[in-house]
């Protein structure tokens, strides 16, 4: 039986139930439900993670011949390493002799991977060159590179950004994130050189569901002045409750969504968020007229790439000791109550040495695990996974007892015509069209039908 049948003959995502849950989309209402039920997990790792491209990491992370990381594709253990020539090859991170997860530190140099099962090697180009005891106990029929490591079926990279597919038939990456590039270039090709990561990735587990985390970060600007109301209360952010608003939020292709923060909101940020004076003349030779535009009073740009890599380029600091950076997040779903996350920092290359320092610092004091914002975040979202988890959230009889409100800007906020940028913009961040455009191609996936 496959997974469309097991959902069928559970009644939970029969074509008619699917219809049903696009119809309360349409209507601005989430059956709560969808966070919590163990079968739309099972078709969202087929379905969701199986078709979509995600980010593994980024090409300064492996500067040196034979310099490696160790990554997921949800379930997929992955290995990327640079091999001789500086390409980067990118391997399901196991054995092909007897399937061990080969590699299981986060990073390093080396020449060879050898398998602690049973001895099996391999180089950086992922060809078998070592096997314990060779033709004495596999003959001379043994055919080397039939054995290779297996590759994964598609990797692609945007701006320094490294992603990978599943599917081997998925759409250039680039048409995947259409629209997204333009918003994309505002940080990671504004400057000479491009972004760099600087330390490792961090790493952490939440007790959430993974469309949570994706949803804050891609769509709800309006939790701000609430969740993170100890920074109002220490005079960090603004006493206007609708400080967060000012702005415009991106409704994307593909699920994509973007909120731009502009210097209405109060915030007292010298133009290009405070970066240094010296490295403006690279904005506005790197940059295009229209995005010169938004990118001159931008504050703070958040956004999440479907389905689970979330961006925030925030400015933080006191006046005249202002710095800004990129953070890159993955939301990676462990179970259906329990993800991953992996937060990496990025700054201009071109930015100085100093600056990044700082940068680094406010980074992990507000984004890193124990950061004040982080944890004002995680404590929510499980929060919210929790309540999803009882009698009322779980019935799926799709009445007002179990569904959520998306309604925000729906009857009274209309498109700004005057926006720039590609996408469907609304001139404020308190609306909900971006977390709907997120779950509008969740459902589409969730509905398509394919070929096994």
């Amino acid at each position: 039986m496959n997974l469309t049948s097991q959902q069928n003959s559970n009644g939970v995502l029969t074509k008619e139930r699917l219809d049903d849950i696009k119809e309360k989309f349409d209507q601005g209402l989430y059956p709560q439900w969808l966070f919590s039920d163990p079968y739309v997990f099972e078709l969202e790792r087929d379905k969701v993670f199986g078709y979509t491209w995600q980010y593994l990491g980024h090409e300064s992370e492996l500067k040196e011949p034979d310099d490696y990381v160790t990554r997921w594709l949800m379930d997929d253990p992955v290995l990327l390493v640079k091999n001789k020539q500086g390409e980067i090859n990118v391997f399901l991170n196991s054995c092909s002799h007897r399937g061990t997860h080969l590699c299981t530190a986060d990073m390093g140099n080396r020449k060879t991977f050898t398998c602690p099962f049973h001895g099996w090697s391999f180089n950086t180009d992922g060809k078998l060159v070592g096997v314990v005891a060779g033709n004495r106990v596999f003959g001379n029929k043994m055919v080397k590179p039939e054995w290779n490591l297996r590759k994964i079926p598609r990797v692609e990279t945007y701006k320094g950004l490294i992603f990978g597919n599943l599917d081997k038939n998925a759409i250039p990456l680039e048409d995947y994130l259409g629209e997204l590039k333009w918003y994309f270039d505002l940080f990671l090709a504004r400057s000479d050189g491009g972004m760099e990561v600087i330390g490792s990735p961090q790493r952490w587990v939440v007790n959430t569901n993974w469309k949570i985390a994706a949803e804050n970060f891609g769509g709800d600007p309006y939790h701000v002045a609430t969740t993170h109301k100890s920074t109002v209360e220490l005079g960090i952010s603004p006493q206007d409750p609708l400080y967060a608003s000012y702005g415009h939020q991106v409704r994307l292709n593909n699920g994509h969504a973007i909120n731009v923060s502009s210097s209405e909101n109060g915030l007292n940020v010298p133009p290009y968020q405070g970066l240094p004076k010296e490295m403006w003349p690279m904005f506005e030779k790197n940059l295009t007229k229209e995005q010169l535009e938004v990118y001159k009073n931008t504050v703070v740009i958040v956004g999440n790439c479907f389905p689970n890599l979330a961006f925030h380029s925030p400015v933080h600091g006191s006046e005249g000791h202002l710095h800004n950076y990129l953070t890159l997040r993955i939301w990676r779903p462990i179970a259906l109550d329990k993800t991953e996350i992996w937060s990496w920092l990025l700054i201009d290359k071109a930015a100085p040495e100093e600056y990044k320092k700082d940068a680094y610092k406010g980074y992990v004091a507000s984004f890193g695990p124990s950061g004040t914002l982080e944890a004002d975040d995680t404590e929510i979202w499980t929060r919210v996974t929790k309540a999803s988890k009882g009698k009322i959230a779980r019935d799926r009889n799709l009445n007002f007892n179990n569904v959520l409100n998306y309604m925000m800007g729906m009857d009274k906020i209309e498109p700004d015509q005057s926006w720039p940028g590609p996408g469907i913009a609304y001139p404020t961040c308190f609306v909900d069209f971006a977390s709907r455009g997120i779950h509008d191609y969740w459902l589409e996936l969730l509905s398509a039908e394919r070929d096994e």
